[in-house]
């Protein structure tokens, strides 16, 4: 089995602590969290064949359980259909409002 350590891991969801609050790596599929690890502010360490194909720069894609933490984070979402992107899209925060 694979191992890889990328780079972040996405951002948990506020609310009550638990699993459905994590982002879930979604693309290369097959990726999944260590058993003694979840995502992290720096790194993150992940299990799975797809570990063994991926190069230093290549993108590990998490989907995340609320947008609200990434629409406060980054300008711009990623519309994803499938294995591709189909759109990028602005979030208040590139339309230049903040509201925290």
């Amino acid at each position: 089995v694979g191992v890889v350590t990328v780079l972040g891991g996405g951002y948990p969801a506020s609310g009550a602590a638990g699993r459905d609050r994590l982002p879930v790596p979604c693309l290369p599929e097959g990726l999944r969290y260590d058993p003694q690890e979840g995502p992290g502010e720096v790194q993150t360490p992940l299990l799975g064949s797809p570990a063994d194909d991926l190069l230093i720069g290549d993108k590990v894609w998490f989907r995340h359980a609320k947008a609200g933490e990434l629409c406060e984070r980054f300008d711009t979402l990623h519309l994803v259909e499938g294995d591709r992107v189909t759109a990028a899209v602005p979030t208040y925060r590139g339309e230049g409002h903040t509201f925290l």
